[in-house]
């Protein structure tokens, strides 16, 4: 009996570690881990790294063919880790690959480890938002391969339809109505998420599927706008 409660064990934690995403790091330099309070810069693909960074290592956020957790974000959050433990305070994405319907679910990066001098006066460089001097709102809507492949459904703001979500789609709107409104969508359930246009304010939504007991429902998620640029320009979607 206790051999079989210690293989049960044993099951359990091998099934909740290749839950996470599996993460590869090759240090070629280090230095003390960095301090809890001091954040790591993210530094994007189309951003150019600072004069004055240090080549410390590489890291791989991959996935066990099991992982669960493996969104952009937590993805993110865990190359930021593995800089922290050999004392980097910036990571530069060289390489983002995001889900597909034939390959992984989940978002897969690599990321170069860095160590910047004044780190500082770098970071309102990447975090800075960009109004533009136009009289509308952009929103970026995006879907990715997945789930309920065959499920498409109209996207409104308001009253009014503004684009047809497919699977593997991205398309640029613009939005002439600021305020509060609502983006929406149904199938055979309803999905919506409150919006503030703001004119020149740029916007990101993640669309998506999740099972539902005859069809699948939309799922909409407005995304932080470092976050969602990232993810909006790392893909080739089907209709572009």
């Amino acid at each position: 009996m206790k051999k079989i409660h210690g293989l049960f064990i044993i099951s359990a934690l091998m099934l909740f570690s290749s839950c996470h995403p599996k993460i590869s790091t090759s240090i070629s330099k280090s230095y003390p881990p960095l301090d809890y309070k001091q954040d790591v810069v993210v530094i994007g693909l189309d951003q150019s790294e600072p004069d004055s960074s240090e080549f410390l290592g590489q890291v791989k956020i991959g996935d066990t063919g099991f992982s669960t957790n493996c969104g952009y974000d937590e993805a993110i959050d865990k190359a930021k880790l593995e800089a922290r433990k050999a004392g980097g305070n910036a990571i530069k994405i060289i390489e983002h690959i995001p889900p597909s319907i034939m390959g992984s679910s989940c978002h897969r990066i690599t990321a170069r480890i860095l160590k910047v001098e004044n780190v500082e006066n770098f970071t309102p460089k990447v975090e800075q938002e960009i109004l533009l001097d136009v009289d509308y709102a952009i929103l970026n809507v995006y879907r990715y391969s997945g789930t309920g492949p065959l499920i498409s459904y109209d996207l409104y703001l308001g009253d009014s339809i503004i684009c047809r979500v497919k699977n593997n789609f991205k398309m640029t709107l613009h939005i002439n109505k600021d305020g509060l409104n609502t983006l929406w969508a149904r199938t055979e359930a309803k999905s919506e998420v409150p919006i503030d246009v703001k004119m020149g304010k740029t916007y990101y939504l993640r669309c998506g599927v999740t099972m539902g007991a005859f069809v699948g429902h939309p799922k909409l998620e407005l995304i932080d706008p470092k976050i969602g640029k990232a993810e909006f320009e790392s893909f080739k979607a089907k209709n572009q």
